[in-house]
């Protein structure tokens, strides 16, 4: 399936070319790590591509929305963990679609599947969520989320995933997914006002990441709870080994990635 890959915002265009750093563990305790946020569309276009853009950007953490429901699901998220070096943390099938991977940097301490209330006529909802670590002193708690197409209940989706959030009990946490709103939605101003919405602080790369109907616009996100530092987010155009070809082969949407800085605190 072939679509248009949006060019880079203009407004952002001071960030494009600074490079975006790479995980590691600073001198003083420092945890810099790099989040992906990427629909996938159940794995229906080129997975080969898929994995192409996945390994280019070297993540710590894979937000995955619709990732594959149904027969063999749980298979089909292993391979596509295993091609990328990653390995699968939670959610997929048993959360309603959302999925986390993670490279062995990550240190788990819990996940759990949360599927949301189910409104008749629309589709199941859920939560990928897990408390992880980096390092010895940086825990953090993440949540993968796919809202609604329906706006009333895309709002109260974006309430429960605040409070998920909250409950992890972290002292950070990063919320990345598919949106399905722009950000003057209520549902995304209603997240983007108690997390920092990723490219709104610190913009990297390109803007929009759907364009497969009406015009290029801004769906998904990766959102970081105070104190995490955003050092650049955005869609990964500049970043070597990630192509608009392979963009455009992947999936409908386009990645969110994300390099973060996460300072120690006590455990």
């Amino acid at each position: 399936m072939a679509y248009a890959v949006p060019a880079t915002a203009p407004a952002a265009s001071a960030s494009l070319s600074a490079s975006l750093p790479k995980s590691r563990t600073e001198p003083d305790g420092c945890a810099v790590i790099r989040v992906l946020s990427y629909n996938v569309r159940s794995l229906r276009d080129d997975e080969e591509a898929l994995v192409r853009v996945i390994r280019a950007c070297e993540p710590d953490l894979v937000f995955v929305q619709e990732a594959p429901l149904f027969f063999r699901w749980r298979k089909h998220a292993a391979r596509l963990a295993a091609k990328c070096d990653l390995v699968v943390l939670s959610g997929g099938g048993s959360a309603a679609g959302p999925l986390l991977l993670c490279s062995l940097r990550a240190f788990v301490e819990r996940t759990e599947d949360v599927l949301l209330p189910l409104t008749p006529g629309l589709h199941r909802r859920g939560f990928a969520t897990a408390v992880v670590r980096f390092g010895t002193a940086v825990r953090v708690g993440v949540v993968s989320a796919h809202l609604s197409l329906d706006a009333r209940e895309r709002a109260a989706q974006a309430e429960m995933l605040l409070e998920r959030v909250r409950s992890l009990d972290t002292p950070y946490a990063i919320a990345a997914g598919d949106v399905n709103e722009t950000p003057d939605g209520a549902a995304f101003r209603r997240l983007a006002s108690q997390m920092q919405d990723g490219w709104a602080v610190a913009p990297w790369g390109g803007e929009h990441t759907f364009s497969r109907s009406g015009e290029p616009r801004r769906i998904d996100a990766v959102f970081a709870s105070p104190g995490v530092e955003v050092l650049g987010c955005g869609v990964p155009l500049p970043l070597p080994g990630v192509t608009r070809a392979d963009l455009q082969a992947a999936t409908d949407h386009l990645p969110v990635l994300a390099a973060l800085r996460l300072r120690p605190t006590p455990l």
